[in-house]
């Protein structure tokens, strides 16, 4: 999976001399929590966020009337305040190279530039987030089975697909955790046919069984 089949392209954008006001504005009416700063040829200059402008905004406003509290964030840039030394990616970057970064930084986006440092799209952990629930399959219909391996060893995936392929069923989803409880092999098959004796009797252990709907 790459960055660029899950970033959102051309994200809305502001310019540096821009107001606070306007940011705030536009955060608003697209529901964003933050915004890329690029110049007039599109470059990435800087990334304005929602906490940034909430710790440059006078903390008592109760002394300040409307119109007061308008005219400095009319007055304050986005350049007084932006962030200008943004981590960014590649939109041919991997999309576990984005979550690492992400989460080394403790960072809730990456703007996507291309080699010229011209804004290409950005990414979110929540786009990160909607990606692994799709590979996993989990917003899928279907039958979910968590089969134990007991014993890592070579083919194994292969004997549990030809089992579900003998039983006229296929394969959607299907992921592998090692982890604490061994090896666990998690398979989600088209459709609601259940086919968990069979795989009991072709000696798998089925650990669970769930029926998923699409839920979004």
């Amino acid at each position: 999976m790459y960055v660029k089949d899950n970033m959102v392209p051309s994200p809305i954008v502001i310019g540096p001399n821009q107001s606070v006001s306007e940011a705030i504005d536009l955060m608003s009416e697209n529901k964003l929590h933050r915004l890329p700063v690029v110049d007039g040829a599109g470059k990435l200059v800087g990334l304005v966020t929602e906490g940034l402008i909430a710790s440059n905004t006078p903390n008592n406003t109760s002394t300040l009337s409307v119109f007061e509290l308008n005219y400095l964030l009319n007055k304050l840039s986005i350049k007084d305040i932006m962030i200008k030394d943004v981590i960014t990616i590649g939109k041919e970057a991997l999309l576990e190279e984005a979550a690492m970064l992400m989460r080394k930084n403790d960072i809730g986006c990456l703007p996507v530039t291309d080699e010229e440092g011209v804004l290409e799209g950005i990414i979110t952990h929540n786009d990160i987030f909607t990606a692994f629930i799709d590979l996993l399959g989990y917003n899928h219909s279907g039958m979910r089975y968590v089969i134990s391996i007991k014993e890592d060893r070579l083919g194994v995936i292969q004997e549990i697909a030809k089992v579900i392929a003998d039983n006229d069923v296929s394969i959607s989803n299907i992921a592998v955790y090692k982890g604490t409880r061994g090896i666990e092999i998690v398979v989600i098959i088209n459709g609601y046919k259940d086919i968990a004796d069979k795989l009991k009797e072709a000696g798998y252990d089925v650990t669970s069984v769930i029926k998923l709907k699409q839920k979004f």
